[in-house]
């Protein structure tokens, strides 16, 4: 089990976890889902849209370029634990990289990470799904996960090549605009206008979500 309380002062990876689908059943019904996630040891292949061995159960909301990895914070595994009275193994809340040294919640979309020989890109947050409820084994998780705002980041693959746990996590790069990922989520519950429209203009905000956002303005009555 990782020490969640003794953090390193550099940024690192200390966890790669993955996940084949399994079916699992939930409030009746069977659902197939790869929440499920445990660490691998050794050196791991990031490459096209995914970690190798990792695969996504529902293409229609999970994977693709822009999903293509998932990381989570140690520091944010410490909060949880203490707020749930229980200890964490990494991968609990469906992530490739547990990563410790980094504020995910201020990560900014479109910054650019280097770890191990891969480069990966910050797009956007982790919005919770009922599929995190399954994997807690309580359905109002989703809500207490979303109001904790500590929402991990997905990652798009600039740059394959493999990583390993204690490899270093630099920042290569942070565009000026300054949008933080968490911000998306902000954005996507309030439907603040200003929000709405950098999405539609800040060109790192994956095409989705820019999508989406010019469809809300056209719906969000503006005040005088």
């Amino acid at each position: 089990m990782t020490d969640f309380s003794s953090l390193e002062p550099v940024p690192i990876v200390t966890s790669v976890n993955v996940g084949a689908p399994r079916t699992v059943e939930w409030a009746g019904r069977q659902v197939l889902t790869s929440i499920w996630k445990a660490p691998v040891e050794g050196r791991v292949q990031v490459f096209g849209v995914n970690v190798a061995g990792d695969a996504q159960s529902d293409l229609r909301v999970h994977g693709g370029p822009d999903k293509a990895v998932y990381a989570y914070a140690g520091e944010d595994y410490r909060w949880w634990e203490t707020e749930l009275g229980v200890a964490l193994t990494p991968g609990t809340f469906g992530e490739n990289l547990t990563v410790v040294g980094l504020d995910l919640g201020k990560a900014v979309v479109g910054e650019v990470w280097e770890a191990g020989t891969t480069q990966l890109v910050v797009t956007q947050p982790r919005l919770p799904c009922f599929k995190l409820g399954m994997r807690m084994g309580d359905a109002a998780f989703v809500q207490r996960f979303d109001d904790a705002r500590r929402y991990g980041v997905y990652l798009r693959i600039l740059r394959a090549g493999e990583v390993g746990a204690g490899d270093t996590v630099t920042v290569a790069s942070r565009p000026a605009h300054g949008l933080r990922a968490s911000s998306i989520a902000d954005i996507h519950k309030s439907r603040n206008a200003d929000g709405l429209e950098a999405l539609t203009r800040i060109q790192e905000v994956p095409e989705e979500w820019r999508t989406w956002a010019a469809r809300q303005i056209g719906r969000t009555p503006r005040l005088s």
